[in-house]
């Protein structure tokens, strides 16, 4: 007796293997069409340049000239300030000391320069004019002698006056000549005042002193540091009290001009992109893009951008691209915020 070794088909079995073959052409059929969509969405991705950018802002440190300690913190973090409006003061006591100083020393050349012009005091000029008065006397009086001795020795009156007697005469009149003369040379000089190169000196030092006193004044005036634009303070790095080295800023800003759109493009697409284009510029949670125009193409080309969003970022050879934003659109924007690019 033959054994019948075909299996026995039982009617569950064959239903089985139907619903198998069932879901593997449902399964196929949904991957086909995911590589459809992904295929159609890759086309999409590619014609609308889609780049993967931030928010990149240029800070402002606004810094005083000079040292001292911090005094007056006119602002707080996150405050909006406008233009020439005061940030923060140092302590302005030891130029103003110096001021002080230098003024009185400047007050004090300009009276000794005064009291040069002026020669000698009136007291001075009287003793010097005293003694010119009793020199020309006593010249007059010794011409007289002179002129009668003189007379005596014409009339041939020798047993009473000699030669010699007459020399000595002559001689004394010259002397008291001499005398008058230095007398008048030296009360000229008492009214016309000191020397010129004195009077030249103390000017000069004068002018020395002026220009000290503008350099304090100047140094007085950086104690005060204003805000050079429209910006916002976003970081505070002093604390009132502490002291602060010269030209190390207090605090740092942010004008919103300096605000841009940075974002990198592979080689590919860098032919597509010319400064002075155009950018829609989208971000997560914005309904409408905002506009941007193309500012800057960097001339060298870097392997991977400074913020790595994806594994495929990683091995493309991009270029850095600076956009400006509109004005109207920065007040949404924040530094460091991800942003989408999308070529127009």
């Amino acid at each position: 007796m033959t054994r019948d070794t075909t299996p026995a088909m039982h009617p569950s079995t064959e239903e089985n293997g139907t619903d198998h073959r069932s879901r593997w052409g449902t399964f196929r059929f949904q991957v086909g069409l995911l590589l459809t969509i992904a295929l159609i969405a890759g086309c999409q991705h590619e014609d609308t340049a889609y780049f993967q950018g931030y928010v990149e802002g240029e800070f402002v440190f606004p810094a005083a000239s000079g040292q001292g300690t911090l005094k007056h913190l006119f602002v707080t973090r996150g405050q909006s300030v406008r233009p020439n409006e005061p940030l923060y003061q140092l302590d302005p006591n030891p130029e103003r000391l110096q001021i002080e100083e230098m003024g009185h020393r400047i007050q004090q050349a300009k009276s000794r320069l005064s009291d040069i012009k002026k020669g000698d005091r009136p007291s001075e000029l009287a003793s010097i004019q005293s003694r010119l008065t009793q020199s020309q006397s006593a010249l007059a009086l010794a011409k007289r002698d002179l002129a009668r001795r003189e007379h005596l020795y014409e009339l041939g009156r020798s047993d009473t006056i000699s030669e010699e007697e007459l020399d000595r005469f002559r001689t004394d009149v010259n002397i008291r000549q001499k005398d008058v003369q230095a007398i008048e040379a030296e009360l000229k000089t008492a009214q016309l005042g000191g020397r010129s190169d004195a009077i030249v000196a103390t000017a000069s030092e004068i002018d020395i002193l002026d220009a000290s006193l503008r350099r304090l004044e100047w140094q007085l005036d950086e104690k005060l540091v204003d805000a050079p634009a429209v910006g916002t303070i976003v970081d505070i790095l002093y604390r009132t009290g502490e002291f602060v080295p010269a030209g190390r800023p207090v605090l740092s800003m942010l004008p919103p001009e300096n605000l841009k759109i940075r974002f990198f493009v592979p080689q590919s697409h860098l032919s597509k992109i010319q400064a002075g284009s155009a950018v829609k510029v989208h971000w997560d949670g914005m309904n409408a893009p905002i506009r941007a125009q193309i500012a800057f193409i960097s001339p060298e080309a870097e392997f991977t951008p400074p913020i790595i969003y994806s594994k495929e970022s990683r091995t493309k050879l991009v270029f850095m691209i600076e956009a400006v934003p509109e004005s109207d659109a920065v007040a949404h924007l924040h530094v460091g915020q991800p942003v989408e690019v999308y070529l127009d």
